[in-house]
Order: structure tokens, then C-alpha cells, then sequence
């Protein structure tokens, strides 16, 4: 088995860290910053940036926290949101991203992919794929965080997106995510199976069981999580004072405590289970910084 990648994603409105839950009605939980470097030092694979808003506004705000935060972490770092022109890309590899995650600029241009992979590299393109499980079993791709339809079916246009050039795809379900009720199993394998490129799962995580059996029967190559970090951070560490500009602080203010279904936990916790699992992954206990 390939050494399975845990994966950090770190959702951005403005300054600050936000979840929430099917991608909507964002809570803010502190700075990315620092959730980024505590995930670092305590043995994230990865990371993921993506600046949740930046498509429905036709921004991009990561510049500066990406600047920021690429001096303090070396891991790799995947940016997405907003990222339009093959100039945007290059600004924000220039400012310390080692890949891109493409999702509504490639629906409504897939030749950028092609574009994209031939300056760069197939290595630093990511499409980012949400999908939508509708009534008769069939998905379908949304872009701008989950809130346009295109009528585009997902197991095609992953097809395509690899035969274009992409090298990974990171697949969310919005059914799942920030639900924690586990993945959508069956999208993601039949996407696995059905491309030559590394798959990510994202979109549900609320155990760390949920992550070995989307690595066991989802076939993917790596996850990517967020509640269950973010809230075992939040419950062991002071927040409400930190946060800025945009977005609902209401939730820092009242509990440190998640959703209900999510059992939050460690990045080394999970790594010991994929490890009692027999899943393979990069783990030092030596790595981990507590506190």
C-alpha cells in the first residue's frame, strides 16, 4: 500500500478560520496561521488553504497568509479559492504554495487544467471536485463552495479532468461534510477506480474509524479533514480573543465543543490507529509537539 497522506484543510473567510457544516453557515474558530503551524509541528502530511468565499466575491485574499505562513511550516502546501488565470496561479505559488486547487475556473474553462499543468506541472494541480448526491443516486459537481449547480455528473468530469492533465483530485461531499457522520464511501471509490491520479477524500470525518474505512473501501490515496482537528485544537487552547474582520464568533464565544457527532481527536491519534489498522503512513512520535 502507498503511504497514506493526512491532510489538513483549513477553510478562510478574510482573516480567519471558519467551518461550517454542507459548507454553510461558517463558524469562526481563530487564525489559520497558527491552527497551520500546531498542525505541522504535530505531523500533518500536508495542508490545504482554501478561501471559501473568494469565487462568490471574484477575490482572492490568501496572498498575505499564505506569505505568512509558508515562512514558519515545510510541508506541502495546497492554495485554492479565486484562482481564475494562469497569472492568479502563478501569484500564489510566487507567494509560497507548492499546488493549486482549481474547482469553478476549471468547470467554466477546462482547458485552463491543460494550461495550467503545462507551465507548472501536472504535480501542482489539484481539481477540487464537490459533489452533491441528488435523489436518484446520480452526483452531480457544484462549484463556488458548493453553491452553484452545473449539471456537470462527477464521475465524468473526474475522467476528463485527469485526461487533461490535472495530477490529483480532491473529491468533498456536501451530503457529508462537516456532518461527521462519516465519507460517502461509495464516491469515493468509484472515483478512484475510475482515474489514474491520486484521489483525496474530504467530506465527513467524525471518528477516526471514518478515516481507515475511506482508506480501506474508498480507495484514496489521502484525506483530508478539518472539524475534527479544528475542534480538538479549539477545546485545548485559548480562542475567543482570537479572531478578526469577517464572520459568526458567536460559537468561540459561547463552548469549545463540536458538533455532536464529531469525537475529536490528534493528528497522532490518528496515525497510531491507521497504524494498529495496518495502514501505511509517515508517523514519529518523536515529531509531535503537545500543547
Amino acid at each position: 500500500m502507498n503511504t497514506i497522506r493526512i491532510i489538513p484543510r483549513l477553510d478562510v473567510k478574510g482573516p480567519n478560520l471558519v467551518k461550517g457544516i454542507h459548507l454553510e453557515g461558517l463558524r469562526v474558530l481563530g487564525k489559520p496561521e497558527k491552527f497551520a503551524r500546531y498542525y505541522y509541528e504535530n505531523g500533518a502530511d500536508e495542508l490545504i488553504y482554501m478561501d471559501v468565499v473568494a469565487s462568490l466575491y471574484g477575490r482572492n485574499s490568501l496572498i498575505d497568509i499564505v506569505e505568512r505562513t509558508s515562512k514558519e511550516i515545510f510541508i506541502p502546501l495546497t492554495v485554492g479559492g479565486g484562482l481564475r488565470t494562469i497569472d492568479d496561479i502563478r501569484n500564489i505559488l510566487r507567494a509560497g504554495a507548492d499546488k493549486v486547487s482549481l474547482n469553478t475556473a476549471a468547470i467554466n474553462n477546462p482547458n485552463l487544467i491543460k494550461e495550467a499543468s503545462k507551465i507548472f506541472g501536472s504535480s501542482t494541480i489539484l481539481i477540487s471536485i464537490e459533489a452533491i448526491r441528488k435523489p436518484d443516486g446520480t452526483y452531480e459537481a457544484f462549484t463556488d463552495n458548493g453553491r452553484e449547480k452545473t449539471g456537470v455528473d462527477v464521475f465524468q468530469w473526474a475522467e476528463r479532468v485527469a485526461e487533461y492533465g490535472a495530477g490529483e483530485i480532491m473529491v468533498t461531499s456536501i451530503n457529508n461534510e462537516g456532518t461527521g457522520k462519516g465519507f460517502d464511501l461509495e464516491l469515493t471509490n468509484k472515483i478512484a477506480e475510475s482515474v489514474p491520479i491520486p484521489v483525496i477524500a474530504c467530506g465527513g470525518a467524525g471518528t477516526v474509524g471514518h478515516i481507515a474505512d475511506v482508506i480501506e473501501q474508498g480507495k484514496v490515496d489521502a484525506v483530508s479533514i478539518a472539524s475534527i482537528l479544528h475542534y480538538n485544537y479549539i477545546r485545548h487552547h485559548k480562542l475567543e480573543d482570537d479572531y478578526s474582520g469577517e464572520g459568526n464568533i458567536e460559537y468561540l464565544k459561547k463552548q469549545k465543543s463540536g458538533f455532536s457527532r464529531i469525537q475529536d481527536t490528534s493528528l497522532n491519534e490518528i496515525k497510531e490507529n491507521m497504524i494498529q489498522q495496518g495502514i501505511n503512513c509517515r508517523y514519529s512520535s518523536e515529531e509531535t509537539v503537545h500543547g
